[in-house]
């Protein structure tokens, strides 16, 4: 079974976008660094696929909400 590279580019976009998220000390800053990260490698991924813009969308949400997420778990509010 051959597997394609933009299979092996989605996971690690996605893994490092969550990681980097935790970029910052306070719920804004860790919000907006992954959703700027999540922009980037979605856009990278779009493009790939054919669609910068709606890579980039679609990374930014997903890394918003896992900036936002990693925040709260800091912060001990989720487990």
């Amino acid at each position: 079974m051959k597997i394609s590279s933009r299979a092996l580019l989605l996971p690690i976009f996605l893994v490092a976008s969550l990681g980097l998220s935790s970029c910052g000390t306070t719920t804004g800053s860790r919000t907006v660094s992954g959703t700027g990260m999540g922009a980037a490698g979605g856009a990278v991924l779009g493009a790939i696929g054919g669609n910068a813009a709606l890579g980039a969308a679609a990374g930014a949400a997903a890394g918003a909400v896992g900036g936002y997420l990693y925040d709260q778990h800091q912060k001990g509010n989720i487990d």
